[in-house]
């Protein structure tokens, strides 16, 4: 098979979902993103469509760089700003209603470079532990993330400020089949290790030279049984036994380090 059937063949398996990130299949909706980092980012994002930017004179100052003549622009006071947004929500005077990003497509995204692992999100349906995890795989040069569509946060102004801007440069991946995708990875390359505090080995024992792909399951639930039966390897964090286990987000965080701290040997 040549190399582009054969791409295309791997694109009909684990099935990425149509329209944008979180639309659940139909043309994507509009978000609104909200905070200085995130908008900005978002502004400076090609692929990113806007739609109306609202501001307090002192949150346009704020931005790096000049928005275009014609961005339509309404200026508001704080107050009415705090209303657009979710209750508290830390604005800085920066509102903006953009269109949701596409998806990626995995193979378009997971090369098999040692150096730049994927993260596979098994279940994590909190948002700030999906932006968390964003701004760590934005931070050590990861790929991508992947997510099963069904059980995974769509896109939101509680993501992107979590990220902290890496929603708009770290590919997200939403599969339909995410054991599927576990195996179109193994396919390219990838050594697939699930992280779980009942491993024997620790991540570092359990790291390959090569490709690699982190699994990390639902706090609390863990990963699922089929999708921890399609890891190469598990492994665990070596945490003191005064605590239990960390946040999926830190595990995240920790794991990343210890995949570029490796390639970077």
């Amino acid at each position: 098979m040549a190399k582009g059937e054969r791409k295309r063949a791997l694109r009909g398996r684990a099935g990425r979902m149509k329209g944008g990130r979180g639309s659940g299949g139909t043309t994507p909706g509009n978000v609104r993103l909200w905070g200085r980092h995130p908008v900005e980012a978002a502004l400076k994002n090609p692929l990113r469509v806007h739609r109306k930017l609202w501001a307090t004179r002192d949150g346009i100052a704020s931005l790096d760089g000049d928005l275009p003549e014609d961005f339509p622009i309404e200026y508001a006071d704080p107050s009415d700003l705090g209303r657009l947004v979710a209750k508290d929500a830390p604005h800085q005077g920066l509102v903006l209603e953009s269109e949701a990003l596409d998806g990626a497509f995995l193979d378009e995204v997971a090369t098999g470079d040692p150096a730049r692992p994927v993260v596979i999100l098994d279940q994590v349906t909190d948002p700030h532990n999906v932006g968390a995890i964003l701004r760590s795989a934005a931070a050590f040069g990861a790929a991508c993330i992947i997510t099963q569509d069904r059980h995974a946060p769509p896109e939101s102004g509680v993501i992107a400020k979590s990220a902290s801007g890496a929603l708009e440069t770290v590919p997200w991946v939403r599969v339909v089949n995410l054991a599927r995708a576990l195996d179109e990875l193994a396919e390219i390359g990838y050594w697939r290790i699930g992280m779980t505090g009942e491993a024997e080995e620790t991540l570092a024992q359990a790291m390959p030279t090569g490709a690699l792909a982190i699994v990390m399951g639902a706090e609390g639930e863990g990963m699922r049984h089929n999708i921890s039966a399609h890891c190469d390897a598990h492994a665990r964090l070596p945490i003191s036994s005064s605590i239990e286990s960390l946040n999926v987000s830190n595990a995240a965080a920790i794991a990343l380090y210890a995949a570029a701290t490796r390639t970077a040997e």
